[in-house]
């Protein structure tokens, strides 16, 4: 068996067991598979981390929340399944594959995580965001290909307005402009959007020949252009100075991928001290702070952790058997 050969087998195997789900509509309970929620979420609670449940059992897939000064505490566990979740001021977004007849779902919910609107889209559930007002989400879902090591992979990377119902199916329509010219290729692929506080500017991962690129963009003007190679998954600080994305830093199976943060203003780059490989857009607990999903040594069970942004401290779990953090109401720090 040959590096790629392992390289596939271990991501799609970690993807698989990341966000396999046992339904696709939300807000309703599978009585003969068990489940039980413990009470209902509500996203306009402060100081609150709401996340998706991946501990083996019941509840797996289920969205929970924790006390943010409490992490572990014992979670609340609503109704909703999701493969991928992410939300801010009373909006969120919920991906769900599955069914008798797989399918993949786009839903957006309000604040008592009921739907207010539906997409039907294809691929395997990715990536996703919520503007921190709550009217611009981003999906990115796998078409082609179930990894990002694989020469094949292919995503499709939609926005929808909430609050004029604007929806893009996929941005790679996007005039690029890279390394300041016009740019246009058949290869070009986006993923992991995430959106600046004006609504307007995001930053997204673009990959082309071979390369990825940190991009920026201007949604009412319709217009992206690349700031920096070798950037994927950016995630926005609650201040918006800086950018915590993973970075290629190793071609083995083990070990490709390494957590950064990127100041805006000086392009300068920071290792943050979690030195395993993290395949996920990792989210700002605070402006401090960053968590994230990361896979356990063995099997397929998964946590959230925390990490310093400054690139010192440690690594620590922050909530055990979870994925997909998004913290609402928090103290965003100084």
């Amino acid at each position: 068996m040959n590096t790629r050969t392992r390289v596939l087998i271990l991501t799609v195997t970690g993807l698989m067991a990341a966000t396999a789900i046992v339904g696709y509509t939300v807000n309703t309970r599978d009585a003969a598979a068990g489940t039980s929620p413990t009470g209902s979420i509500d996203l306009a609670t402060a100081d609150t981390i709401v996340f998706r449940d991946t501990a083996p059992g019941p509840d797996f897939g289920h969205i929970a929340s924790v006390p943010s000064a409490h992490p572990d505490a014992t979670p609340t566990v609503s109704s909703t399944l999701c493969d991928r979740f992410y939300a801010a001021n009373n909006t969120a977004i919920c991906l769900q594959r599955g069914g008798a007849l797989p399918a993949t779902y786009a839903t957006v919910l309000d604040h008592s995580l009921h739907q207010v609107r539906q997409v039907k889209t294809a691929g395997f559930p990715n990536r996703a965001r919520v503007s921190a007002s709550g009217r611009m989400v981003s999906w990115t879902m796998f078409v082609q290909g179930d990894s990002y090591l694989s020469d094949d992979f292919s995503t499709r990377t939609a926005i929808l307005d909430t609050k004029t119902g604007r929806l893009i199916d996929n941005v790679e329509s996007i005039p690029l402009t890279l390394d300041g010219k016009p740019y246009q290729a058949a290869d070009v692929n986006y993923w992991g959007i995430t959106f600046a506080a004006d609504d307007n500017t995001f930053y997204a991962t673009v990959r082309t020949a071979g390369r990825t690129y940190l991009v920026q963009g201007d949604y009412r003007a319709w217009t992206a252009r690349t700031l920096r190679e070798n950037v994927e998954c950016p995630s926005l600080s609650p201040d918006g100075t800086r950018i915590v994305f993973k970075k290629r830093v190793n071609a083995s199976a083990n070990r490709p991928w390494r957590l950064y943060v990127l100041d805006l203003r000086t392009m300068v780059e920071t290792p943050l001290a979690d030195e395993h490989s993290i395949d996920d857009q990792a989210a700002w607990l605070n402006n401090n702070t960053v968590m994230y999903g990361r896979p356990r040594q063995s099997g397929g069970d998964w946590d959230i952790w925390a990490v310093p942004a400054d690139g010192g401290g440690s690594p620590r779990i922050l909530i055990p058997d979870a994925s997909s953090p998004t913290p609402l109401g928090t103290d965003t720090g100084p």
